[in-house]
């Protein structure tokens, strides 16, 4: 009678955690629109601090030798002004690049060091000129509610700059 109870109320739980707008992986949609930053709101404007909201500039660096185009292919950072995206952390890209010289993709940004820290967006880039647009919206762990915007340019050889804002909730709320 017990299992009778117990085991639709956890389908009803694990379905309800598994809904709704908290990113739990990579978005296939358009996420430019949902990324945008807002910097309305910093630290400190609430007094008990629950919604208080962390953005900036974003400038990392990334080295793209072992980046040959093929879907599961990763570029590692190699410095970041955010303390959350570590040195040594991978941006996994979900699609192969097009015989047109272009990506776009998906992309899991795996930070380096312990727990499940993940940050999910979507990228396009040309090839050619190497300049395109990374979005970011939500991810797993302390990226939890991360949204940002940059801008990826050419550094010279297989590195690459993410230039552009970030913002995310304390609590992981979405805007």
């Amino acid at each position: 009678m017990m299992y009778r109870i117990a085991f639709p109320l956890l389908a009803l739980a694990v379905a309800s955690g598994c809904s709704g707008r908290d990113a739990t992986g990579p978005a296939t949609r358009d996420m430019s629109q949902s990324a945008t930053v807002s910097t309305s709101r910093n630290v400190g404007d609430d007094n008990d601090g629950r919604n208080s909201r962390r953005s900036g500039a974003l400038h990392v660096t990334k080295e793209c030798s072992e980046y040959l185009g093929r879907a599961g292919d990763h570029c590692t950072i190699t410095s970041s002004n955010l303390k959350l995206i570590t040195v040594g952390s991978r941006a996994v890209y979900e699609k192969a690049a097009s015989a047109a010289g272009s990506l776009d993709s998906d992309l899991v940004l795996y930070a380096a060091g312990r727990g499940n820290n993940t940050a999910f967006g979507h990228v396009v880039l040309d090839l050619a000129t190497g300049r395109g647009v990374v979005t970011f919206s939500g991810g797993t762990g302390k990226f939890r509610g991360f949204h940002a915007r940059v801008d990826v340019s050419p550094l010279g050889g297989p590195n690459f700059a993410w230039d552009g804002e970030y913002s995310f909730r304390e609590n992981g709320e979405e805007d």
